[in-house]
């Protein structure tokens, strides 16, 4: 699919304007060409990482320092675009990717009252939450970026030499129990903001799914949560296997030693 257009934000170090392009454009840009360039000096007594078969083009083996600044770098820069992307106006609702159905019964029911021209309160329902997500999407990268500190030296070893979506991967299993805790606050503050919390109330009762009774405001708020992520997710991986896998897009020195070409 087309990535969509994103604005660096100043306070990035790669740049001191903002400038709009796509996501995919962004990252591939971190990491340079293919023609080989002479690596920087390092500390002798520095443990050095032989690079795996396939980033075999590398022109030297990595320090650790390199592997670790490199993966962190990319996955930093990475979490604070797909921040803004989905952050815009549709980011989740008009993706299908990462769009946010209403959970449960009541996705159900709005299935069936489509078919009458009868959904509107539930169609208004889901713009909500898809609403409150992108609002909440910023918050979602901050706090990504947070968890990317606490990949360790060997993480970082071991993911420059995985597959193709390894680092987010690790990323994810690492940190989404605390990531969906520290969310969920953010979340549920826009789903107020949107109105959500008031109309699921409403809709419940009003189509026959008050059996949730008090919990459908917190199953609401459990399920924008852990959509949001996922579709955070989503992106972050979809943009580390194009990195990985299109050497010729990559432009700094450090990023291009570290994932090869």
């Amino acid at each position: 699919m087309k990535y969509l257009s994103i604005a660096v934000i100043a306070g990035l170090s790669l740049t001191s304007a903002a400038q709009a392009q796509s996501f995919g454009d962004l990252l591939g840009g971190l990491f340079g060409d293919r023609e080989n360039k002479q690596a920087p000096e390092r500390d002798s007594s520095e443990t050095v990482i032989q690079p795996s078969d396939r980033s075999a083009s590398v022109a030297s083996v990595l320090t650790q320092s390199e592997a670790q600044a490199g993966l962190k770098e990319a996955l930093i820069v990475g979490a604070r675009a797909v921040g803004q992307q989905l952050s815009a106006e549709n980011g989740y609702f008009k993706d299908g990717n990462i769009h946010i159905p209403l959970p449960g019964r009541l996705e159900e029911v709005q299935k069936q009252l489509s078919k009458f021209g009868l959904s509107g309160q539930l169609d208004d329902l889901e713009l909500r939450m898809n609403r409150a997500a992108e609002a909440a999407a910023p918050q979602a990268a901050d706090l990504v970026v947070s968890a990317v500190q606490s990949l360790t030296i060997e993480d970082a070893i071991a993911l420059v030499q995985g597959g193709d979506t390894a680092a987010t991967d690790l990323l994810r299993s690492k940190t989404e129990p605390d990531l969906m805790g520290l969310l969920r606050p953010y979340v549920e503050d826009t789903l107020q903001d949107a109105g959500a919390l008031s109309m699921i109330d409403q809709v419940s009762e009003e189509y026959g799914v008050g059996q949730l009774g008090a919990n459908a405001r917190t199953q609401l708020i459990d399920h924008a949560v852990s959509e949001a992520l996922d579709g955070l997710f989503f992106y972050l991986a979809k943009e580390e296997q194009s990195i990985r896998n299109n050497p010729v897009e990559r432009s700094t020195d450090l990023l291009r030693r570290v994932f090869g070409g």
